[in-house]
């Protein structure tokens, strides 16, 4: 190495802990339920949840220089529909002089393990970083890499109630370009709120085992956006256990119903509109009933224009792209801010 090559000392996350891992108890570090929920979900669903949706880590320097190096379970980097950035990338944020969270670089994974610089000749100047993990992909190791004349101060999971997200793969991330612009970070940078994410994608059907993993977290607000991934029929039959079964557990902790985005080409395929307007009245007449029966602290969004109206919204009719995914934000925030003032 020549002189003029600066060392570069790398630092293990574990060593400080990412956010958005609700539990401790997990087979691998970076598992979305813990080690006990294998016996209790489907297969299906475990594998999802070692995807890293929701995890980051978060810390202070002052580094001219940042890279990453990170190992992947999975050898399948992309999507036809989401890119490799969304699907196995990493990305950073970094606090400007206003306390704004700004995007500084996202890394673009072509292998399964990845060393490369995020950003370099930074401005000078010590602030605050957060580093989103990937949406579809799981993670083996992750390490930050800064020269050797860098401070480094890290900052640990955020011990206050957290927003805990229950649904597809909506809520997982897709098709955001990138980790930062999933929904769920959006409203978390929001709110300035720690995420938890359990987004399954294909697999958010309201189902007890997952709901009984939910009764173990700390939540400031449950949000429960399942309907892309439920017939009608089976949204009557989950709604009420789910919602009973988190108000025994939680008796004060709010719970929003979400319902299911439109179809962005619906005005053109009625079967797409109906498929929404079934679900959208199962769910609405739950949520009366419940209300009537004197549930507390149960709130509902509705779902029609949560992608915008223009058709835009969606990379395939269904998942979001960023646009739709800033108006999915755009839609929760209100109602969130509101739901959890002081």
């Amino acid at each position: 190495m020549s002189l003029s090559t600066p060392q570069i000392n790398w630092h293990d996350i574990q060593s400080w802990g990412v956010e958005g891992k609700g539990w401790t108890d997990t087979e691998q570090y970076f598992d979305r339920l813990p080690a006990a929920a294998r016996r209790q979900v489907r297969p299906a669903v475990w594998d999802l949840s070692r995807h890293t949706a929701g995890m980051s880590a978060r810390f202070i320097t002052d580094a001219s220089d940042i890279h990453v190096r990170y190992s992947l379970i999975d050898k399948r980097l992309a999507m036809p529909h989401m890119p490799a950035t969304g699907v196995s990338g990493v990305d950073l944020y970094a606090e400007d002089t206003h306390g704004i969270d700004r995007w500084v670089a996202v890394s673009q994974p072509e292998e399964q393990t990845v060393e490369t610089i995020l950003a370099q000749n930074i401005r000078p100047g010590e602030r605050p970083y957060t580093l989103y993990f990937p949406l579809y992909n799981g993670v083996k190791s992750m390490e930050i890499g800064l020269p050797e004349n860098a401070m480094l101060n890290p900052i640990g999971p955020r011990s206050e109630k957290q927003l805990v997200f229950y649904g597809t793969s909506i809520t997982q991330g897709a098709c955001a370009s990138r980790p930062g612009m999933a929904f769920t970070a959006i409203l978390g940078r929001w709110l300035n709120k720690p995420v938890i994410n359990l987004g399954f994608s294909g697999n958010g059907q309201m189902e007890t085992a997952i709901t009984t993993c939910l009764t173990e977290l700390e939540a400031c607000i449950y949000i429960i956006d399942c309907l892309p991934n439920m017939a009608a029929d089976l949204v009557a039959e989950r709604t009420a256990p789910l919602v009973h079964q988190l108000r025994a557990a939680k008796p004060d902790t709010p719970i929003l119903l979400v319902e299911d985005r439109s179809y962005t080409n619906a005005v053109f395929l009625p079967a797409h509109d109906e498929q929404n307007q079934r679900r959208r009245t199962a769910l609405r007449h739950t949520y009366s009933r419940l209300k009537e029966g004197g549930v507390n602290a149960l709130y509902y969004l509705e779902g029609a224009h949560i992608l915008g109206d223009d058709g835009e919204g969606a990379t395939d009719g269904s998942h979001p792209n960023d646009l739709g995914m800033l108006r999915c934000a755009r839609a929760y925030h209100p109602i969130l801010q509101e739901i959890l003032k002081p």
